[in-house]
């Protein structure tokens, strides 16, 4: 069964930092572009960043840059999310998504995980 699992949402402090990961299972994360996207309370999913089977990545979002950071381990079959500098307006569900390309897109993703929180309060 191909699978895409998303782990390390949470509540954090303004300022802080959070890590979520993208495990595929199922399948083998190498060949396949790799997206983060979020949807916060009534407003659509919007994309953040991607990474393309290379390693190279493209930034959907203007308000993560120089914030967030995306990576991969293919060894590990997974992909990461680096969030620093969080602030009130990241709060979210956080989806992970796998495209059957190699190259980078905002749209035209096969699998999806089932998201994982993210909630950033004081």
């Amino acid at each position: 069964q191909l699978q895409l699992v998303e782990s390390g949402g949470g509540l954090v402090q303004p300022g802080g930092s959070l890590r979520l990961s993208c495990a595929a299972s199922g399948f083998t994360l190498g060949s396949y572009a790799i997206g983060w996207f979020r949807q916060a309370p009534g407003k659509e999913r919007e994309g953040v960043l991607c990474i393309s089977s290379s390693g190279r990545s493209t930034n959907y979002a203007n308000s993560v840059k120089g914030r967030f950071t995306i990576s991969r381990d293919n060894a590990k079959n997974t992909v990461y999310l680096q969030m620093n500098s969080l602030k009130p307006e990241d709060t979210a569900v956080y989806y992970c998504a796998a495209r059957r390309h190699y190259y980078c897109s905002e749209y035209e993703y096969d699998y999806w995980g089932q998201g994982t929180q993210v909630t950033v309060s004081s």
